[in-house]
């Protein structure tokens, strides 16, 4: 496997991002994976190899390149409860300068740098996202119907913009929610949303789970909830991305 940290032209100057290919000389599916709120750092890296070794180019870019390069923000070695006031008090006005427009901007520029490097097979790609990320996935996919086959979002607020961003979305879905993140009650009403704009979809609650279960650097960590993510997105990549 080949890893590098590669910038990105965007409209707004160029973002830096970690990228992980299978070091075959062959061509293989791209998967655009946007990172959670703690930004790029081992964890995630950790995540975007092991996608790649089931023969992924991934992509994982810097969503907050315009306040500089990862890490923005430092971060401890483990994310636990006693750190997260500090943590997220610089975070938080990061994540709400991230607005829906500049999203929008970055992920036309994303697409285009991931499809046309050499290691990434021709057709559409996947689009991944944790956390806020997961919400940036599904922007992502509701712009770009005709370039993304697939999406899945893991602990993410995705119904934050409102049904009107499904209507637009043809890939296939799975939505991995936190039990800590939402009720019985609020996925079954997000998921008739998800029928009626006519996304074929998986949702589920993940059992035990807080938000931010796949993150192994932090509290919220649930080995078992992050295999099940593996589970459910192996598969769905598999069956929707073309492999050479």
């Amino acid at each position: 496997m080949r890893t590098e940290v590669l910038h990105i032209p965007t409209p707004d100057g160029r973002a830096d991002a970690y990228a992980a290919f299978p070091d075959d000389g062959e061509q293989h599916p791209g998967v655009l994976m946007y990172m959670d709120g703690f930004g790029i750092r081992p964890a995630l890296r950790e995540m975007a190899r092991e996608l790649a070794g089931h023969g992924y180019c991934v992509l994982v870019p810097n969503i907050f390149y315009r306040q500089g390069p990862a890490p923005v923000v430092e971060l401890p070695e483990y994310i636990g409860e006693e750190d997260r006031p500090a943590i997220f008090a610089r975070l938080m006005p990061l994540i709400q300068a991230h607005t829906a427009e500049r999203t929008l901007s970055d992920a036309g520029a994303y697409l285009d740098f991931l499809t046309t490097r050499p290691e990434v097979a021709a057709g559409p790609v996947a689009v991944t996202g944790y956390c806020i990320g997961g919400l940036l996935a599904m922007r992502t996919a509701a712009a770009h119907p005709d370039r993304v086959a697939a999406v899945a979002a893991f602990h993410s607020p995705v119904g934050a913009d409102g049904p009107g961003l499904f209507s637009r979305i043809t890939a296939q879905v799975h939505l991995g929610h936190a039990e800590g993140d939402l009720t019985p009650e609020a996925l079954g009403e997000l998921d008739r949303d998800l029928d009626a704009a006519g996304v074929g979809h998986t949702s589920e609650i993940y059992p035990g789970t807080v938000h931010g279960f796949t993150m192994s650097d932090t509290d919220a960590f649930d080995p078992a909830a992050l295999q099940r993510h593996w589970d459910r997105l192996l598969p769905l990549l598999d069956r929707t991305l073309t492999h050479g």
